[in-house]
């Protein structure tokens, strides 16, 4: 029997550390709002500096192959030969660009693209299973083991640096281990978010959200270019240990879901308000007493709606990867107004792509909110996509200012789509009338897609490593006709969806029509 001076045993939720330390110093519990700010808060740099560990690469891909173009001698009038140079001279190529072997051979591009290739072959794979985990286990304890492993492994890239390593296959071993950590990330975040918001304007806050992607890229670019002057190792463990660090952050203070920390969800945009106006399709259900189990993985693929997307992603993400991982190296051997850039700066006026990745995500978001319509969103902005691929390529070179101009205006048809189609598109589709409220699809749906498009996102650049070397317009007609049939792959659900508005709106006039009848 419990005494009037004791509190009331309280259920013990499994609160992080960091959520139990704010409701100590706040001497009360959070609101369910608060919970939200956080999550969006803790995932958004969770994701930021996923992307920020990925980028570099693309970055110290011309230091590293500064071979790969006769454009390069113009920039590294001291070149030696590493193998017949003293140690002394060694020290000093480094420095002044004589790239690293086994990259600043005849084939070097083709090696960086084989080493792209490891590493999104093992995410896109690692992905299927990370959302099949990510629906069994706890996503804090889940997503801070991916964070620390990509920290690690990314180090250990850059670690090469000084332990002086030139063996190909240490560097292929390493991007596998940290692509394989890396995939744990998406399915996680996506989970959580959905977890914590509705479908009510999710397009718009997962839009805004999603910046993180092109923030991440930013960050990546801007961190990685600046260390290059002290050596292309730090380019890989500062990230590195930023994201371990974030890592850490995430263990501490990311709520998984309102369930996990006992949150009130008496809001109107919480996701288990199944009243809630404009929630048509609540992600969790609790009047509904349904025993809930993870989703199968082929029962996720018949959801309606999972396969064209997901194939959708795999030409999207193939364009949007090629510019990950090529587009500072791309820079680097193009003549500007009739300039060549170095590296650091080829890698700062990459960012700019990933600026206009940044609108364009939050202008897909909004605008397929306000149609209520995102198959016709995603294929609308990849069939804008086409021509902006073409103008940038053809004229990007004329100057500086035309050549930002287009960078900017393909970063946002190209992000656009990808970013939709990875957030609110899988989150609706995770969370499908078809599953009955079951809330524990997420993940697995999140990975099908996203790993189906990582596949394509592994593709690309690999490709881009061979034609590149032959010709750069070969590139990017690779890059159109994948950004064609990504936006043909969701015609059947765009019919549809331009149905569904017609008949919605037939059945709008017929009712205003209609006369009305005064019983007298």
């Amino acid at each position: 029997m419990i005494s009037m001076s004791e509190p009331a045993p309280e259920r013990n939720y499994s609160k992080p550390p960091g959520i139990r330390l704010l409701e100590y110093i706040k001497k009360s519990p959070l609101s369910y709002k608060t919970h939200q700010a956080i999550v969006l808060i803790v995932t958004f740099l969770a994701y930021a500096s996923y992307h920020a560990a990925r980028k570099t690469t693309s970055v110290v891909k011309s230091t590293l192959d500064p071979e790969s173009s006769d454009v390069s001698l113009k920039f590294f009038p001291w070149r030696m030969t590493y193998l017949s140079e003293p140690a002394e001279g060694r020290r000093l190529s480094r420095i002044l660009g004589d790239g690293w072997a086994p990259f600043n051979g005849s084939d070097g591009t083709a090696l960086l693209g084989e080493v792209d290739l490891a590493f999104l072959a093992v995410y896109a794979i690692g992905m299927y299973f990370s959302g099949h985990l990510g629906d069994r286990t706890n996503l804090r304890i889940f997503l801070t083991i991916g964070m620390v492993g990509a920290g690690v492994f990314t180090s250990l890239f850059g670690i090469g640096y000084w332990a002086n390593i030139h063996t190909f296959y240490y560097f292929l071993g390493v991007q596998m281990l940290a692509g394989l950590f890396q995939s744990t990330g998406w399915p996680s975040v996506v989970a959580v978010v959905g977890n914590w918001f509705g479908k009510k304007k999710r397009g718009l806050i997962m839009g805004i959200w999603n910046a993180h992607t092109s923030v991440g890229n930013i960050t990546g670019s801007l961190v990685a270019s600046a260390l290059l002057k002290y050596g292309w190792g730090w380019s890989f463990v500062v990230p590195g240990l930023i994201i371990a660090t974030v890592g850490v952050v995430v263990f501490l203070f990311l709520p998984v879901s309102p369930d996990s920390v006992g949150a009130e969800e008496d809001e109107l945009d919480s996701p288990k308000k199944c009243g809630a106006a404009g929630v048509t399709e609540p992600l969790l259900e609790p009047e509904v007493k349904v025993k809930e189990s993870a989703v199968g993985f082929l029962e996720a693929w018949k959801i309606p709606g999972v396969a064209p997307f997901a194939l959708c992603l795999f030409f999207s993400k193939l364009v949007a990867y090629t510019f990950l991982y090529w587009l500072p190296f791309y820079i680097s051997h193009t003549a500007i107004d009739g300039k060549y850039l170095s590296s650091e700066a080829s890698g700062n006026l990459s960012t700019l792509f990933d600026v206009g990745g940044v609108l364009g995500g939050i202008l897909a978001g909004h605008i397929s909110d306000r149609l209520d319509a995102r198959a016709i969103t995603a294929a609308s902005f990849m069939y804008c996509a086409i021509p902006a691929l073409f103008f940038y390529r053809s004229y990007g070179h004329v100057s500086m200012a035309v050549n930002i101009a287009l960078m900017f205006i393909t970063g946002m048809f190209v992000n656009g789509p990808y970013a939709l189609i990875t957030t609110a598109v899988s989150a609706d589709l995770g969370t499908h009338s078809s599953l009955r409220g079951n809330s524990r699809a997420l993940a697995t749906v999140t990975a099908i897609i996203d790993g189906t498009g990582s596949v394509g996102a592994a593709i690309g650049p690999l490709l881009t490593g061979y034609i590149s070397a032959k010709s750069w317009s070969g590139v990017f007609t690779m890059l159109m006709g994948a950004a064609l049939i990504a936006g043909l792959l969701l015609t059947r659900l765009v019919v549809a969806e331009v149905a569904a508005k017609i008949e919605e709106s037939r059945s709008r006039s017929a009712s205003r029509s209609q006369p009305t009848v005064i019983d007298v």
